[in-house]
């Protein structure tokens, strides 16, 4: 990468070449992808598997002059083990109608042939999007890897890091209208991905309104997910609802709500919904110049699946790759 790198990549980068993983990269044909890999080999990061034709990846690479020496190339439809990860997938999806044609047709796909991977432990985590859209990359995360336990859906969170500040925003990729229950699940796994980059989580449930100043159906919902998520995970350092205003600012904080260990200080965000989640992440992300966006992550699988924005950057790529490795250390079985 010829931009300088900052402290949070330096220490993200490095986290995850000790770490020593393996990380498919599911669109081997795209030349972003390409570069990235070749960064990510080169300096030992992680070892790099791409996906893809063979004859296709090489001509890119020689056209673009990309070093193939780092990279392990995978053919799907050519591999030799297409017809186990057919027969898994078939003995994994036959209970849900699918036949063994559509299970052969899907593991064509570099995204089924990317999760089969990481599923049969020839991978310890895949990354795709930038070419795909996010609904084709978790698919068949969803169907066969799952969420883990106590979890019972997936979650996408973005990673805001500021030259002095590190921020992360739930769910702004995934779960357009979940429930007060599903919010209180979104704040402990984005809690668990802030503790993963070395965050102490302050979790900020955000409203139009902060504590009692307001009623209605959408501050009350948001009120509920609060209450829920400190029953469920009483370990969680929570408050809410508040104003994005009272999370950050530290007078506004100190003079909306006096008693909260969180306000003024959150660093991590839970939005009510998707489209406001969403909306503000960009809005963010546009308006700072010295704000790197990582994500979206998904967050509560039991092996990590990682999407791309399809605007992604080669940093963005190689950043969301060592992100990738460190969660493959804490995901178990």
């Amino acid at each position: 990468m010829a931009r300088r790198l900052s402290d949070f990549e330096k220490r993200l980068l490095r986290k995850a070449a000790a770490a020593k993983k393996t990380i498919v990269l599911a669109e081997g044909e795209s030349i972003r992808v390409l570069k990235a890999a070749e960064y990510l080999g080169a300096h030992r990061i992680v070892s790099v598997i791409v996906l893809g034709s063979k004859k296709v990846i090489r001509a890119l690479a020689k056209k673009n002059k990309i070093a193939l020496d780092h990279i392990a190339i995978v053919e799907p439809e050519t591999d030799k083990r297409f017809a186990d990860y057919v027969q898994t997938l078939y003995d994994l999806r036959k209970d849900k109608g699918w036949t063994k044609k559509q299970a052969t047709d899907a593991m064509k796909d570099v995204s089924y042939f990317g999760t089969m991977m990481v599923y049969k432990k020839d991978a310890d985590g895949m990354v795709s999007g930038a070419e795909h859209t996010t609904a084709h990359t978790i698919r068949p995360a969803l169907q066969f890897i799952k969420p883990r336990a106590p979890f019972q859906f997936v979650s996408g969170s973005f990673i805001l890091n500021f030259q002095k500040k590190i921020w992360v925003f739930a769910d702004c990729g995934v779960m357009p209208q979940p429930t007060p229950d599903q919010l209180a699940d979104i704040a402990q796994m984005t809690a668990q991905t802030a503790q993963l980059i070395g965050l102490k989580p302050r979790v900020a449930f955000l409203s139009y309104a902060t504590g009692s100043s307001a009623e209605g159906p959408c501050v009350d919902f948001v009120r509920t997910a609060v209450a829920l998520a400190r029953k469920k995970y009483p370990q969680l350092v929570v408050d809410g609802p508040m104003q994005f205003d009272a999370a950050v600012n530290k007078e506004t904080g100190e003079r909306k709500l006096p008693d909260s260990p969180v306000a003024g200080r959150a660093n991590v965000f839970v939005f009510p919904d998707l489209n406001a989640g969403n909306c503000c992440y960009k809005a963010v992300q546009q308006s700072a110049k010295d704000c790197l966006a990582l994500g979206p992550l998904l967050q509560g699988l039991k092996k990590p699946v990682n999407d791309l924005s399809r605007g992604a950057t080669i940093p963005d790529i190689i950043d969301t790759v060592a992100f990738t490795a460190l969660s493959a250390t804490q995901m178990k079985e």
